[in-house]
């Protein structure tokens, strides 16, 4: 089976190549892209399409590779050895597995999100390439080795905050999804919203890109909150004519909050505007 996308998901031509590329090669594919781009959720889609099981492993500042295989819940062995439990004979009653060791153990090809992977420790990446080369890791507790009874797909993102490893880098398929051009944008506002008025979309997307080309702005308003933006012009009933005048007049945008997410990025559009309505 083939990815070429989801009625909820507008995947472009060189990203759903990407990702059957990775799926032929069996190796992680590696997404990077501007926040908001649909990283995350392509792995979500991609489960749906090829009709796979989904496991989500959302990595934290403080997560570590031994999460993912499993962890050993030494304290709990030592309270019921205290109370007597019988439990305390078999020490793979306090083997708790983690999402690797799920994906290994699933019948049906899973698809694994590794989720910002760039948040964990430099050492991250490197302490699972064997675990994602071999698909297979070695539990010492119970002297056990877990192999991958099919190859899961793994689709791993990245928000650029920390450089990867190269030896890691060597072992995934990598794509960068590009902000979504004007067309493209279309397509996936036309997938969110098939009943929205024509000329607000119009209106909403000019006044949209119009912010992201703003020299200097700190966090660029993403897709993501260009749906938020025009889910809330839908809710509130904005008329199309008041975007219009908001973009000729150079005037901050109705519920801009959902567009400009910090106080230094409004007042750079307002200096900016300000200078723009004296200049004429």
């Amino acid at each position: 089976m083939r990815f070429e996308g989801t009625e909820n998901y507008v995947a472009t031509d060189d990203l759903t190549m990407a990702v059957n590329a990775a799926v032929t090669l069996g190796r992680p594919l590696l997404v990077k892209g501007e926040p908001g781009t649909g990283k995350t959720q392509l792995a979500r889609e991609v489960s749906k399409a090829l009709n796979r099981p989904f496991l989500d492993w959302a990595i934290k500042s403080t997560t570590k590779a031994q999460h993912g295989l499993y962890e050993y819940d030494a304290v709990s062995r030592l309270r019921d050895s205290q109370l007597g439990d019988d439990k305390v004979k078999d020490i793979g009653n306090y083997i708790i597995k983690g999402k690797l060791w799920e994906c290994f153990e699933s019948d049906q090809q899973p698809v694994l999100l590794i989720d910002e992977i760039d948040k964990a420790d430099i050492e991250f990446p490197n302490d699972l390439l064997r675990e994602l080369d071999q698909m297979e890791f070695y539990v010492y507790e119970t002297k056990q080795t877990i192999r991958a009874k099919l190859r899961p797909v793994i689709i791993i993102t990245s928000n650029n905050e920390k450089e990867l490893p190269d030896a890691f880098l060597r072992r995934c398929f990598f794509h960068y999804i590009r902000f979504p051009e004007r067309d493209t944008m279309q397509k996936i506002v036309d997938v969110h919203f098939p009943d929205l008025k024509k000329n607000l979309v119009k209106e909403a997307m000019e006044v949209f890109f119009g912010l992201r080309d703003l020299p200097g702005l700190k966090k660029k308003p993403s897709t993501s909150e260009l749906l938020d933006w025009l889910k809330l012009l839908m809710a509130e009933d904005i008329d199309p004519s008041v975007l219009h005048d908001t973009a000729s007049k150079k005037s901050l945008p109705p519920l801009y909050g959902a567009l400009l997410k910090n106080e230094q990025d409004v007042h750079l559009f307002e200096r900016i505007a300000f200078m723009a309505r004296r200049g004429n």
